[in-house]
């Protein structure tokens, strides 16, 4: 999972996960592929920059991370510019219109989203299903009285 989440007070924020192994070798500018191709990856990266940080101010830095390593693979940033501008108007646009609550729980077939967590192993862990009958009891279906979750080691 490329997402951090952290509770703060009574809410979940999120942000994006990177590897501190990621080498972030996109495409050189002079490679021989199609223009489209870095449109494509800077459109569905700031996308997905703005789907998964909660803060607009860590989606921000991220974008400009993005920016910067695109132009420190030998980008120039005068045409990066543009195309930055037009996927976040894209972004934007998409989000707005995505974001009604009845329709984003579930896919364009009607089906429901699928989310996978995947935890480090350990031998103490409790047995996937007792995660996933946590999971539905206080998350995905909680009872309109809502208890607090008990955590112990």
């Amino acid at each position: 999972m490329d997402l951090t989440i952290s509770i703060t007070e009574t809410r979940l924020s999120t942000t994006l996960y990177e590897k501190p192994q990621n080498l972030y070798l996109y495409l050189p500018p002079h490679s021989s592929h199609p223009r489209g191709i870095e449109t494509g990856l800077i459109f569905g990266q700031v996308l997905r920059i703005r789907r998964l940080c909660s803060k607009q101010e860590d989606a921000d830095a991220h974008i400009k991370q993005l920016f910067q390593r695109l132009c420190e693979r030998g980008h120039n940033s005068s045409s990066l510019t543009p195309i930055f501008s037009q996927a976040e108007d894209n972004a934007r646009a998409f989000l707005e219109k995505n974001n009604n609550a009845d329709t984003r729980h579930f896919d364009s077939t009607g089906a429901p989203h699928k989310l996978f967590l995947h935890l480090r192993y350990h031998p103490e862990d409790p047995p996937a299903h007792e995660i996933q009958k946590l999971w539905r009891q206080h998350v995905s279906q909680p009872r309109m009285n809502l208890h607090s979750i008990t955590w112990s080691c």
